[in-house]
């Protein structure tokens, strides 16, 4: 076998169906269906590449269920390549049915997104959207996509800091939906950066292709790769940073060779640079499935965290393995997201929090949605917000060349 078809064939060879993934897989526990299991889904990738089966839209929906967390590849003793299988398998089928075109085409505009939040909030419409919402289907991706608005008008787009002379040896990649809603992560990350002694520079906003690459849509992923290399190339930076966990696979895919970090595994090295006020408060963290998987920066963040006096640090329990956000799965399926987000949210009360912190934009989003609908006191933000507004400022340590 040749082609898209053949490279699925192979990476679905790799499988010994041992079934150590079961276990750790969020979609397994939700339906206790084979199907619904990473070796299902392999199976069944398998049999549509070698043309053993049809690509009907029963079937094809079990691939669209997945969450892409890759809690499985961790379990995995074959170490099969489950991601990337997942990408070449959606690309060989195009993009799913009941994908919102619309709203994603929405979100990926962060110019377009500022301007209709600005409208939204002179209409006050984050007062009444729940009103709305309940107008519409609870499997309607506009009913999620209401509820997941921020009652918030959206910070100003990030800035660097000028102050540094040369050229920068960061880029922050700001994206779409987080350069609008996390653009305060995202100066908190420059804040931080320049703390430890980084020059960092800002590149454009815009969509990294992530929903694109994972929903199918081969032809707008591989556009947004190569918009993505011509900022990088124009950057003159060495390495590229993003808050948002969920964006670092692709931003790694579009630039081979290039280091791409989580600014967390930065502060890391310099963390001797850094010292922080004292907050009394217990904080939940939710530590995203791309944060362990993709970016592994979770116990960076908490050690970070801990540097915080009298910060009572609570990292919340796994399982549940997901909390359901997941891309555009929480616009595709929301029913089902909801459920992973109810399970999360139950473990996080467990830990009787004050506030709630997530470092991925869609995961925060969708958590910050059901803590509204069930009234928990619980503010949510960036833990990067959080370190940036305890720091000690002092002048900015210079990166020696």
């Amino acid at each position: 076998m040749h082609g898209p078809a053949g490279r699925v064939a192979i990476l679905a060879d790799q499988c010994v169906q041992c079934g150590l993934c079961l276990p750790v897989c969020p979609t397994y526990a939700l339906d206790r269906n084979e199907a619904e299991s990473p070796r299902g889904r392999i199976a069944i990738a398998s049999a549509l590449a070698r043309g053993l089966a049809e690509p009907t839209r029963e079937l094809r929906e079990h691939l669209d269920h997945c969450l892409g967390c890759l809690n499985c590849e961790k379990a995995c003793p074959a170490n099969v390549k489950y991601g990337e299988l997942l990408i070449e398998t959606r690309a060989l089928l195009g993009p799913a049915p009941q994908r919102p075109r619309q709203l994603l085409n929405l979100a990926v505009r962060p110019v377009l997104m500022r301007i209709l939040r600005r409208i939204a909030g002179w209409l006050a419409l984050p007062r009444w959207k729940g009103w709305l919402a309940r107008q519409l289907p609870e499997a309607s991706p506009w009913h999620a996509a209401l509820l997941i608005m921020s009652a918030d008008a959206p910070a100003p787009p990030v800035q660097s800091d000028n102050r540094n002379t040369g050229q920068p040896r960061l880029a922050l990649f700001p994206g779409c939906v987080a350069s609008v809603d996390d653009a305060e992560a995202q100066q908190a990350a420059v804040t931080l950066l320049q703390a430890v002694g980084f020059q960092v520079s800002v590149l454009p906003a815009f969509c990294c292709g992530a929903m694109d690459l994972h929903g199918g849509a081969t032809q707008g992923a591989e556009q947004a790769a190569r918009r993505v290399r011509q900022a990088w190339d124009t950057s003159s930076a060495t390495q590229l940073v993003s808050v948002t966990p969920g964006c670092l696979g692709t931003l790694r895919r579009a630039l081979p060779g290039v280091p791409v970090a989580d600014p967390l595994a930065l502060l890391a090295t310099r963390t001797e640079s850094l010292q922080f006020r004292p907050l009394a408060q217990r904080v939940a963290v939710h530590l995203p499935c791309t944060q362990i998987n993709v970016a592994r920066s979770d116990s960076t963040l908490l050690q970070l965290l801990r540097r915080v006096p009298e910060l009572d640090v609570m990292p919340m329990p796994r399982p549940p393995h997901c909390c359901g956000a997941a891309g555009s799965h929480l616009l595709e399926f929301p029913e089902r997201a909801a459920q992973l987000r109810g399970a999360t949210l139950q473990q996080a009360s467990t830990l009787d929090p004050q506030q709630l912190l997530s470092s991925n934009i869609g995961c925060r989003l969708h958590l910050a949605a059901g803590i509204e609908e069930h009234g928990l006191p619980w503010p949510t933000r960036h833990p990067l917000s959080l370190l940036a507004q305890q720091l000690i400022t002092t002048e900015p340590k210079q990166e020696s060349p």
